[in-house]
């Protein structure tokens, strides 16, 4: 009796050996019935990399901007095909959408009813997009025109050329403009909150997609030569261009970091990316940013004289294409943040950010 009780004992043993081995080999595999591992995001249609924000984003300075944006039914988005999104390379992309417009504020980039020169909310155009397109990555830049006005301080610093027994613009902005940015970071964060809610929405998780938050360039250095520092380059004072680049633009970029970190975006510093290569400093062909520029053929039309200087001081087709270069190294990166520097070959590189352990 006892030699048969071993007998079933033994049996037993096996068959618990043989199961357990049966579902360690079986447990990673799909079964009848279950979803397979998703691969990539969800949705139909090319994978896409999308491009949101300003006039930075959208192409302003870099020229050929597509009829639709420039000027028709009162669209001034200006939006490139120079553009730098046009130019972002990442594996199985097939489609590139931009979505930017010169001067927008978060508030239009943010769900709800803000518009910017006729177009609604960028994140619901992106809602509408990803219907029919799967989105690979998100690069995002705004801010400047939120209560920094950026724009609008250039053109300040512009007025005070013109005013040399007045203080330098940067003399007000000193105080300020901390104060401007701090404001201005809560709405950032909204706006990148709400492109990230529109993905969720759609069913996508973090990992399907890159988000990016980029910062902005100084386009005006102050060594400018005497012979450009006029209206046929960049009359500035030097005083404000010293402020622009070393504190208007870092402060300006710290606030948008802030903002990456409360979204868990990826952030993309641009605030040295143009130093040496800004406008009027040297050869036209070899700067990356638009110096002064006047449209005089819209001059003479109602609707298209206040647009004559728009294209003033920003990155050009040959910044964009740079940016580009910079953003495809740091999509490919996948993970961390980075600043644009430029590199002994002359191009813009994504360099990583360095964390104090």
């Amino acid at each position: 009796m006892r030699r048969f009780r071993w007998w079933w004992g033994a049996l037993a043993l096996t068959f618990v050996v043989v199961l357990v081995g049966f579902i360690a080999f079986t447990g990673s595999e799909s079964r009848p019935g279950q979803p397979s591992p998703r691969q990539g995001p969800p949705g139909t249609g090319p994978l896409t990399v999308v491009s949101i924000g300003d006039s930075t984003v959208s192409g302003e300075g870099a020229g050929d901007y597509t009829p639709t944006t420039n000027g028709q039914g009162g669209n001034w988005c200006h939006r490139s095909p120079n553009a730098f999104v046009e130019q972002i390379k990442i594996p199985d992309v097939t489609a590139r959408v931009n979505l930017a417009c010169s001067g927008a504020p978060s508030e239009q980039i943010a769900l709800g009813e803000a518009k910017q020169w006729t177009e609604p909310s960028q994140a619901q155009q992106l809602a509408d997009l990803i219907k029919d397109h799967r989105v690979a990555a998100v690069v995002i830049a705004v801010g400047a025109n939120d209560e920094p006005k950026f724009s609008a301080q250039v053109s300040e610093c512009f007025k005070a050329w013109f005013s040399p027994q007045n203080p330098p613009c940067s003399t007000a902005l000193r105080t300020t403009w901390r104060s401007k940015v701090d404001a201005m970071v809560p709405k950032v964060t909204n706006a990148v909150a709400d492109v990230k809610k529109v993905l969720a929405q759609a069913g996508y998780v973090p990992a399907d997609y890159q988000l990016v938050l980029m910062s902005y360039a100084s386009p005006v250095g102050p060594q400018i030569p005497e012979a450009l520092r006029s209206l046929n380059g960049c009359p500035f004072r030097t005083e404000d261009l010293e402020w622009m680049r070393r504190d208007g633009v870092s402060v300006l970029s710290d606030g948008i970091k802030e903002a990456s970190r409360a979204t868990s975006a990826r952030f993309l510093d641009l605030s040295r990316a143009g130093a040496g290569r800004e406008a009027c400093s040297g050869d036209p062909a070899s700067e990356w940013f638009s110096r002064l520029t006047l449209q005089l053929r819209d001059l003479g039309q109602v609707d298209r004289a206040s647009h004559a200087l728009q294209e003033s001081f920003h990155p050009n087709a040959n910044g964009h294409a740079q940016i580009a270069n910079c953003l495809n190294e740091f999509l490919a990166a996948r993970a961390g943040n980075a600043s644009c520097l430029s590199g002994p070959d002359g191009k813009l590189h994504a360099a990583p950010e360095v964390v104090a352990r």
